[in-house]
């Protein structure tokens, strides 16, 4: 039996992947033998691109704002990586925004924006590339969700709809696909060092009552996410199917 947890000739498409933990996981990916393309938005790919091809990987990148998008956007986005990579194994749907502010403030536009990059493009990227994999009978689908997808959060009422939410999607669509050859799982990040908690790490106040809340101690790093990534990319999570990983320094636990 080889080692479960290689990706040696695999296709992984990741989603946000030029910054925070999407770029831990394309990294991660890489480095256990995936061929990586990453979507980015505003942060430049080429720091990422250039340590994915330095482990001896093919890399590219296509740029997308996941804002509106429509199912003719996410057949073009699957499209692209399937195309210069060849095939297309493994989806890891990561990108995604958040918006503090206090709910009876928060304007329905500010609302629909976050539903529309954090659940509705996780919704059409994996419907576009779930009809790829049960075609060819196999493939992994990861969806990033939070430790907000168990709780409500302080002043982010759509965020946290957004991670309940992929949650569901994580298990409804794994009902329809495990047993086609697709698995579909989930990872719920805790507080992590990222620009969506630039922020809460600014504010002593905050950040000291989220410090003592968090068992470890500390805020993760990016590239501590993703091993939860790769596993459930990987043989190793064959019989993975609607499963929640959590990676929270223990905060669920308190």
């Amino acid at each position: 039996m080889g080692n479960p947890f290689d990706l040696t000739g695999r296709k992984a498409l990741v989603t946000g992947g030029a910054t925070g933990i999407g770029e831990g996981i394309a990294l991660a990916l890489a480095d256990a033998g995936a061929d990586v393309a990453l979507t980015y938005r505003s942060h430049a790919p080429e720091a990422v691109i250039a340590k994915i091809k330095a482990l001896g990987r093919r890399a590219v990148a296509v740029k997308a704002d996941f804002t509106g998008m429509d199912q003719a956007a996410a057949e073009e986005v699957i499209g692209f990586a399937a195309d210069a990579l060849g095939g297309l194994d493994i989806l890891v749907n990561n990108a995604g925004i958040i918006h503090r502010q206090d709910s009876v403030e928060m304007p329905f536009d500010d609302w629909r924006r976050v539903l529309s990059v954090n659940l509705d493009s996780v919704w059409l990227l994996s419907q576009a590339a779930g009809r790829r994999m049960l075609a060819q009978g196999s493939g992994k689908i990861v969806i990033v969700s939070s430790v907000l997808g168990s709780q409500g959060g302080l002043r982010v009422p759509a965020y946290a709809s957004s991670k309940h939410a992929v949650i569901g999607l994580t298990r409804a669509l794994c009902n329809e696909w495990a047993g086609q050859g697709v698995n579909v799982n989930a990872v719920a990040p805790g507080y992590t060092a990222t620009d969506n908690t630039q922020a809460l790490r600014d504010d002593p106040k905050r950040s000291r009552v989220l410090l003592e809340r968090i068992p470890a101690g500390r805020f993760a790093e990016p590239h501590e996410i993703a091993g939860a990534a790769v596993f459930l990319a990987s043989d190793a999570a064959a019989y993975c199917h609607g499963s929640v990983v959590t990676v929270d320094g223990g905060w669920l636990a308190r």
